[in-house]
């Protein structure tokens, strides 16, 4: 049994593999040395010792089993989402919806349409998984499934990280502190290469680069919005990222979307900007809040999506040039190939 060979193990090794059981014994008024084997710690405590934990000597070993179960639990609870289904409802005049979309990991979904067409409620019905229990009466299925009461509802068990439009901090933290603090929640390995890797790909999204030991109220929307992205793909356990909008974010999105993609996200996106629309494998085109189309991305529309993407660089060119003080007279006719007469 697991918990004999806890007891057979030393304090060094314990640790060494299970770093989260070192927090069980932190309250012990003497830290125990790493050579010595657990079952001989436990037997070694004195009396004087237990009766300040205030419990018997099987009673503490009881609680060291039932804490280690638990962790261990933790840790293997993550269930691999591979795809999400989407049934349609109605829009706002309760007209139906002849809608029906599966979306796979690592696959992108864009969702395009006026303000206030609906784009935001459709993310929300997928971060509630929906079970025509929405004013859109869609169903929102996990792997081909209908999710348990306990899924939809449970705070552990989050399927859904949501990046939205306005971020702000209210910790008193550093962003090393932050990162660090989320990832010894999640009882990672190697928790300062973790943080640092995160912090330098934030910084990577970022256009304003930030510190490790900025503190993550200073950080711009931008600089929030990268240090988020990175987060959610190499710390979150959520396997479907909905983001709504990041045109505005001031970050490198096509790198964004990238990140999240390897991590085998499944990513939705509300967005008016016609590249992040073209990134995308199919967009939602939503009206009056109903599902109006689904449109898979065509080759064309990738050839124009490098075409766009020229003229976005060419956009940020000039865009840097006024934040560095510079003048434009000219670069607008050489940039477009434009001549003035």
């Amino acid at each position: 049994m697991l918990q004999d060979k806890l007891l057979d193990m030393t304090v060094e090794s314990l640790f060494v593999k299970y770093p989260y059981a070192e927090d069980f014994f932190s309250f012990l008024p003497v830290r125990p040395a790493f050579s010595m084997i657990l079952s001989e710690l436990f037997a070694n405590l004195s009396e004087e010792v237990l009766q300040d934990l205030g419990m018997s000597r099987s009673m503490l070993i009881d609680q060291f089993h039932t804490y280690m179960a638990q962790m261990q639990q933790i840790k293997q609870q993550d269930e691999t989402i591979s795809s999400i289904t989407i049934l349609g409802g109605q829009d706002k005049n309760g007209v139906s919806e002849e809608a029906s979309l599966t979306i796979h990991a690592g696959e992108i979904i864009c969702i395009v349409g006026a303000t206030g067409s609906g784009k935001s409620r459709l993310l929300a019905d997928i971060e509630w998984m929906a079970q025509q229990d929405t004013p859109t009466k869609r169903t929102v299925l996990i792997n081909g499934q209908q999710p348990d009461f306990a899924r939809r509802f449970s705070v552990e068990k989050k399927l859904v990280a949501q990046l939205s439009q306005n971020m702000n901090f209210v910790m008193d933290l550093t962003v090393a502190e932050f990162v660090g603090m989320h990832a010894e929640s999640r009882m990672v390995e190697h928790i300062e290469a973790v943080t640092n890797n995160i912090i330098d790909q934030a910084n990577a999204l970022a256009g304003e680069k930030f510190l490790a030991s900025t503190p993550v109220t200073a950080l711009s929307g931008g600089q929030s919005r990268a240090l988020m992205i990175a987060d959610a793909a190499f710390l979150s356990v959520c396997p479907i990222v909905l983001i709504d909008e990041l045109e505005n974010a001031g970050i490198d999105r096509r790198q964004a979307l990238r990140l999240l993609v390897d991590k085998q996200k499944i990513v939705l996106m509300a967005t008016h900007d016609p590249i992040l629309a073209l990134m995308g494998d199919r967009r939602i085109v939503i009206k009056n809040g109903g599902i109006h189309q689904i449109i898979e991305t065509s080759e064309r529309e990738r050839q124009n999506l490098l075409v766009l993407e020229k003229m976005d660089q060419q956009l940020s060119a000039i865009r840097e040039a006024l934040r560095q003080g510079e003048q434009i007279e000219g670069i607008l006719t050489e940039l477009c190939g434009l001549v003035t007469k």
